[in-house]
């Protein structure tokens, strides 16, 4: 079955389906000033309004200005003060609580001088395009440990979200992470901290360019000292979980004009703001990387596309993953389950394991990522109630206790329903008289596998005697694929 290229059907990807550079302007020696400038200049091309503020008061008089914009009010002098300090710039939040406040506490509740209350948003979440996106450079903080002065940040609503430090051609982008880590502990924290609200920062030496998210993390040594009992938690943020940009065929886009046309366009930084962050209940903030962003919206579009084309309970509504391990495929299924059970018309997303130890497993990483976010069920008596249950929108179970509840043919109204089914590791349990099974009693379901080895004509013999189909034709086309 021919491979399917969802991305280039969706003109709205996050990820884009493949990337031709342009000819470069700038490959020799540069000056940092230039490439700054440079820099500024295509974020303007792209619809940035650049503001030439460098100090904490203008910067508090832009929020306050974009915060009125955003909720179509006007603060008064007293409220402003009341809404800045209360709610922005409260001194006793640092940069968990803020970070908090632009990935789940988005709106907040107002009480206004005349008692009016209303709900007021610091960042929309629902309606990205709402979000206004500005950028300033050469930012000085007040009150730090020792002077700085910052090279390019990305403000949205007025909040420093996004911040760029940039190195001329030549010097290794290692010295701009370093430098945004001794920022950390000299002056994002000074004035009224609003720099601790930064949820990505970007690095780049012009030719090489990587981002990561704004969190507190032990690199692998210091995790290893930690656990031996030797170790502390350290402030600042670990190089190892840097990442590259790319695109949706894994050809990396490292060229800081390419990754400003790319990762900075308006709509991908505000999905990868919006959407594929992921705050986990251990308070680290994970940015997704874009192959697992890539998996994560072709399924949906796949789901999208089932829907409006009534392809429910074919293989053509469906189609694998394939992500070697390592790749990080728990936090891309949890974040597919997640959106999948936003939509409208899916009633239920069930990922589907095929062993005890795994459910648990499962179970408690998607619950590192948000407390709560699924349903887990000890017996196939609990996953019965939960499949009926309408306020169970994500369930977590294993192939066994699926396959319990299924032969019992009771007649449960979800497998009239559109239903998403998610397989981890599919090659093991899903072919044969448990495919059946599912594809018999479930009438309107999209299935997906993910796996780190596909079966495929060639190596289906392997597996055992018998007529062994491939995982093509189980689930349908491969979506995506990583470090093939």
């Amino acid at each position: 079955m021919p491979t399917n290229k969802i991305v280039i059907e969706n003109p709205k990807s996050t990820v884009v389906a493949n990337y031709q550079a342009e000819a470069r302007t700038e490959t020799q020696y540069q000056s940092e000033a230039a490439l700054e400038k440079a820099f500024i200049r295509l974020l303007q091309d792209q619809a940035y309004e650049y503001l030439p503020l460098h100090t904490e008061q203008e910067l508090i008089s832009n929020l306050r200005r974009q915060m009125e914009a955003l909720n179509d009010i006007s603060f008064t002098d007293t409220e402003w003060k009341r809404f800045y300090t209360a709610i922005l710039a409260n001194q006793n939040n640092g940069i968990v609580e803020k970070t908090r406040l632009i990935q789940e506490d988005n709106v907040q509740t107002f009480l206004f001088d005349n008692g009016e209350q209303k709900n007021l948003r610091i960042f929309d979440r629902k309606n990205v395009h709402n979000n206004h996106l500005q950028v300033i450079n050469q930012y000085t903080p007040e009150g730090g440990a020792r002077e700085n002065r910052y090279d390019v940040t990305i403000l949205v609503n007025g909040l420093p979200l996004v911040h760029v430090e940039l190195k001329r051609r030549g010097v290794p982008i290692r010295e701009a992470f370093n430098q945004i880590n001794r920022y950390q502990r000299e002056s994002f924290w000074s004035g009224t901290g609003l720099f601790q609200y930064v949820q990505i920062f970007v690095i780049s030496n012009g030719t090489e360019t990587k981002y990561y998210s704004n969190t507190t993390r032990l690199s692998r040594e210091k995790e290893t000292e930690r656990q031996k009992g030797q170790g502390r938690r350290v402030e600042s943020n670990s190089f190892e979980f840097t990442s590259y940009w790319s695109d949706a065929e894994n050809n990396i886009i490292s060229d800081l004009e390419d990754f400003a046309q790319t990762f900075l366009r308006k709509q991908t930084l505000l999905n990868v703001l919006t959407k594929y962050c992921v705050f986990t209940v251990d308070k680290n903030l994970m940015a997704m990387r874009p192959y697992q962003i890539a998996a994560t919206e072709r399924i949906l579009l796949r789901i999208d596309t089932a829907i409006k084309n009534r392809w429910q309970g074919t293989t053509k509504a469906g189609g694998y993953i394939w992500h070697t391990t390592g790749s990080g495929k728990t936090l891309t299924s949890f974040k597919t389950a997640q959106l999948a059970a936003r939509m409208e018309e899916v009633k239920k997303v069930l990922f589907v394991v095929d062993r005890q130890d795994l459910d648990y497993q499962t179970m408690k990483e998607y619950d590192n990522f948000e407390k709560d976010c699924a349903n887990s069920n000890s017996n196939s008596t609990i996953l019965e109630r939960q499949l009926n249950d309408k306020t169970a929108r994500i369930i977590i179970t294993t192939i066994q206790k699926l396959t319990i509840v299924l032969k019992k043919k009771k007649e449960l109204e979800v497998l009239k329903d559109n239903v998403v089914l998610i397989f981890d590791e599919c090659h093991r349990s899903q072919f044969g008289d448990m495919h059946k099974l599912v594809t018999k009693s479930f009438k309107k379901y999209m299935m997906f596998g993910f796996t780190g080895t596909p079966i495929f004509a060639q190596n289906a013999n392997k597996y055992g005697k018998g007529d062994y189909q491939t995982t093509a034709q189980v689930f349908g086309g491969e979506l995506d694929s990583k470090g093939q």
